[in-house]
C-alpha cells in the first residue's frame, strides 16, 4: 500500500473519486496507486497529483522520482515551502514514520509538532522502543534571548509559553532514552534564528524572518546525497548547538 499517498489524501480530505475527477483518470487507477506502492502514474500525472496534494513527487513515489533526480548543487533540495505552515502534515508524519535511526527536533520551541500530530508523545514512545534516538533541543524559557524574542514577536502565545508546552508534552513520553537539552546562552541567538528538524537523512530547515513566528517563516526539505552538501551543513549546525547544550530543567 502507498501509505504516503493515502496520508497526503487524508490530510487534504480527498477521496479517490475526487482525485480521479481532478486528474481525468479512472477511479480504478487511483485505487491501484493506493493499493500498490510500486505502481506510479506517468510523470505528468505524478506532477499534477503532487501539486494538488501539496507534497513532493519524491515523497509519494520515491522510486519513480529517482529517474529525474537533479544533478547540480541543489540536488539535495526535495521541496521548498514559502511558509512552514504550508508544508502538509502528511510530510511530517511520513518523515517521522520512516525514521529508523534518528529524530532530532532542534527548533527553539518545537511546540507545534505536538499540536499538529495526534498523540505525538505516543509516537515518540514507539520510536524509542524501536531503537530510534530521539532528541529535542529547546531554547531556555528563562533566557535573555527568549525574552528579547518575545518582545520582537509581540504575540499572545509567547516564546517561553511555547517552550513550556513542548516540555509538558515531552514529560508525557514516559520512556527512558528521550534526550532533552537547552541551547547554551552563547548559542541562543543562532538557535532562535534557525530551526533544523532531522529524520535520518532527511531534514526540514526553517530560517526565521524578522518578526515572524515559525509557522510564517519559509522552509526547505533536504535529503542527504553528498558529503558536505546542504544537508550536512545544517545537520552540523544543529549538532554543534546540541554539543554545547545543557540539560533541560
Amino acid at each position: 500500500m502507498n501509505t504516503a499517498l493515502q496520508s497526503a489524501m487524508d490530510d487534504k480530505k480527498v477521496r479517490p473519486g475526487q482525485l480521479a475527477a481532478r486528474l481525468s483518470v479512472s477511479v480504478d487507477s487511483v485505487k491501484r496507486w493506493l493499493r500498490d506502492a510500486g505502481t506510479a502514474p506517468h510523470p505528468g500525472t505524478r506532477a499534477q497529483v503532487a501539486e494538488f496534494l501539496g507534497v513532493s513527487e519524491e515523497m509519494l513515489w520515491p522510486a519513480a522520482a529517482k529517474s529525474v533526480v537533479k544533478t547540480g548543487a541543489d540536488r539535495e533540495v526535495v521541496s521548498v515551502y514559502p511558509y512552514r505552515s504550508a508544508c502538509p502534515k502528511a510530510v511530517w508524519a511520513e518523515l517521522i514514520e520512516r525514521a529508523q535511526k534518528e529524530i532530532f527536533f532542534a527548533g527553539y520551541t518545537n511546540y507545534f509538532i505536538f499540536l499538529e500530530q495526534p498523540a505525538f508523545h505516543r509516537t515518540l514512545q514507539e520510536k524509542l522502543e524501536q531503537g530510534v534516538r530521539v532528541r529535542f533541543l529547546l531554547g531556555d524559557p528563562e533566557g535573555v534571548v527568549t525574552r528579547a524574542r518575545e518582545q520582537v514577536e509581540d504575540v499572545a502565545l509567547s516564546v517561553s509559553m511555547r517552550i513550556r508546552i513542548a516540555q509538558e508534552n515531552l514529560a508525557k513520553v514516559g520512556r527512558d532514552g528521550l534526550e532533552v537539552r537547552y541551547s547554551c546562552a552563547e548559542d541562543a541567538t543562532n538557535h532562535v534564528g534557525l530551526s533544523v528538524f532531522r529524520f535520518d537523512e532527511d531534514a526540514l530547515v526553517c530560517p526565521h524572518l524578522a518578526r515572524l513566528v515559525g509557522h510564517d517563516s519559509p522552509m526547505m526539505h533536504l535529503r542527504k546525497r553528498d558529503a558536505n552538501g546542504m544537508f550536512d551543513r545544517f545537520a552540523e549546525h544543529a549538532e554543534e548547538l546540541w554539543d554545547r547544550g545543557q540539560p533541560a530543567r
